[in-house]
């Protein structure tokens, strides 16, 4: 049976997802440890477990579509965490440079979200489940922004 067009199209939406959430997880675990700021390291470490709730959920929906997920995130998020070290060692205020990198992830993470749901039109619960997601994505932005000018 062939595989259509639209399933492949569908299939590397979710996986293009997955990946930018094992790279949105990964960055909030690193920064969680750099984190001065006591309430700051438990926000830090919710968004993570959370990220891994996400991944759970776009993994599950690849595999409904007879796929193997990624395992990992992308080489541009390895760079991306590298760069976090070298700020945050060279920051006088480490915890104003992680809500920094914080608010630039959350907003690529938001970008690649609305850019899949724009390119691709899904299944109504794999749809719900995408909506779902970038809706916390976008509040987790506002939020990290709030948490920047207390900072």
């Amino acid at each position: 049976m062939e595989i259509s067009e639209q399933h492949k199209r569908q299939v590397n939406s979710l996986q293009e997802l997955l990946q930018k959430t094992y790279d949105a997880e990964a960055g909030y675990k690193q920064v969680m440890t750099k984190a001065a700021n006591t309430p700051l390291k438990n926000w830090l470490q919710e968004k993570a477990k959370q990220r891994a709730q996400f991944a759970n959920e776009l993994d599950a929906q690849i595999r409904n579509f007879n796929a193997e997920p990624i395992r990992e995130g992308s080489t541009i998020g390895d760079v991306h965490r590298t760069w976090i070290d070298v700020k945050a060692a060279l920051s006088s205020n480490t915890d104003e440079a992680i809500l920094e990198e914080c608010i630039r992830g959350e907003e690529a993470t938001l970008d690649e979200y609305s850019k899949q749901m724009e390119s691709e039109t899904f299944d109504p619960s794999v749809h719900n489940i995408i909506a779902h997601q970038r809706s916390k994505v976008l509040s987790d932005l506002r939020t990290v922004r709030s948490l920047e000018e207390v900072v």
